[in-house]
């Protein structure tokens, strides 16, 4: 291949170019990003960057120098807007068309918005700057969705003295994804600390002063935070051809079709550890998905199936949460280890008669690292599980 274009220049596509230079292509590669910033972590835009804890310079991925060393057709501050499978052409905001005979679609995710205006979301740098700015002791502050990302922007403005409301439309956050009683343990830590969690709330419109609930009830707030989601960045592949689904449909390997591959938030891609398709939004696997398409990329007679096991952690107050698997869609958890009341425990979760996923809170890393063995193995439940765990059926 002479020229590989990898759209999309965060972890999953730093990852595919830099993979891609260490197998030892020196064809032309170029880096498109719509960013005017070079490659920078995420994870920390919730946490410590919100905090104050961390200045932006600390987020880059990469030294200049190490960009420089991988000798890229850098392409920043400008989107793709459209692609020509029959012209193999990646077309610009700019105007340029760039060729390739090798295509990594890794152009990640953005945030869902609420009807209104003037509410925040936290996906960029940028974004977690301003509503640093706005957060100070008494200020009051909404966000609305009770998931990870809400509810660790939550426990950093509770930290720096904000008021906060944490509104979210499930009866118990996250307990589509972890189970009832998991998700039980994570909310009552916001409310021992004072938050204003109010589950089973919807909300239909942001406001000067607040939002506004279906009943004509204002939440007031002098900031607002939509932590509601996400959608994957796929209009600019529009009647490309390609097949799209909730992002860019992919087979095991992470080929959407021929010399075209996808990594990252972006992409929908048959797991066959799980035996399903998913798309998942957490850094470790962007950065992992991103190696795997780019060596299957450049070598497709020895292509591997992508078939990891999804890791992602999450920080709130001094609360530590760590989880391996696929948790979505499980048919029963059990505490093998700890205590719920003591937020200190292990869950294990099953989804048909395999272990699917394990998750911690509280506990060394090591607690769960041997699980994570067991969902890797395919390893059966009732064989796996001891008996006297505590079982519960997921809701």
């Amino acid at each position: 291949m002479k020229r590989i274009v990898v759209v999309g220049a965060s972890a999953a596509g730093l990852a595919a170019a830099e993979t891609l230079r260490r197998e030892g292509y020196d064809g032309i590669l170029t880096l498109v990003g719509d960013e005017a910033l070079p490659p920078y972590d995420r994870p920390p835009l919730s946490k410590q960057l919100l905090a104050a804890e961390w200045e932006s310079d600390r987020l880059a991925l990469r030294t200049s120098a190490d960009l420089a060393a991988l000798d890229l057709d850098l392409r920043l501050g400008v989107a793709a807007t459209g692609l020509e499978l029959t012209d193999r052409t990646v077309a610009l905001a700019d105007g340029c068309e760039v060729p390739y005979d090798g295509l990594i679609v890794a152009t990640g995710v953005r945030p869902r918005r609420l009807p209104g205006e003037g509410a925040h979301v936290l996906r960029t740098l940028d974004d977690a700057l301003r509503l640093r700015d706005r957060l100070a002791p008494g200020r009051r502050l909404v966000v609305v969705g009770a998931g990870f990302l809400g509810a660790e922007a939550a426990a950093v403005a509770w930290r720096l003295g904000a008021r906060v409301t944490l509104l979210e439309p499930a009866p118990v956050p996250l307990a589509h994804a972890v189970g009832t009683e998991v998700g039980e343990v994570l909310t009552r830590v916001h409310l021992d600390r004072g938050v204003d969690l109010r589950c089973g709330v919807t909300v239909t419109e942001v406001t000067e002063d607040g939002v506004r609930l279906p009943d004509g009830e204002l939440v007031e707030a002098d900031e607002v935070l939509v932590a509601v989601g996400s959608l994957p960045n796929t209009e600019w592949l529009d009647g490309s051809g390609l097949p799209l689904g909730d992002g860019v449909l992919c087979d095991e390997y992470c080929e959407t079709t021929r010399n075209v591959y996808a990594a990252g938030d972006v992409a929908r891609w048959y797991n066959p550890l799980f035996g399903v398709a998913m798309r998942i939004e957490h850094r470790t696997n962007a950065a992992e998905q991103g190696m795997a398409a780019a060596r299957n990329l450049l070598r497709p007679e020895a292509r591997r199936p992508f078939a990891p096991v999804p890791y992602f952690w999450s920080d709130q107050y001094d609360m530590k949460i760590q989880a391996y698997g696929f948790l979505r869609g499980h048919d029963e958890v059990a505490v093998v280890d700890g205590d719920l009341a003591e937020r200190r425990f292990v869950a294990v979760y099953r989804t048909g008669d395999r272990v699917s996923g394990a998750l911690a809170v509280g506990m060394p890393p090591k607690a769960i690292r041997l699980w994570r063995q067991a969902i890797a193995a395919g390893a059966v439940w009732h064989e796996t599980v001891r008996a006297e765990a505590s079982v519960s059926e997921a809701s």
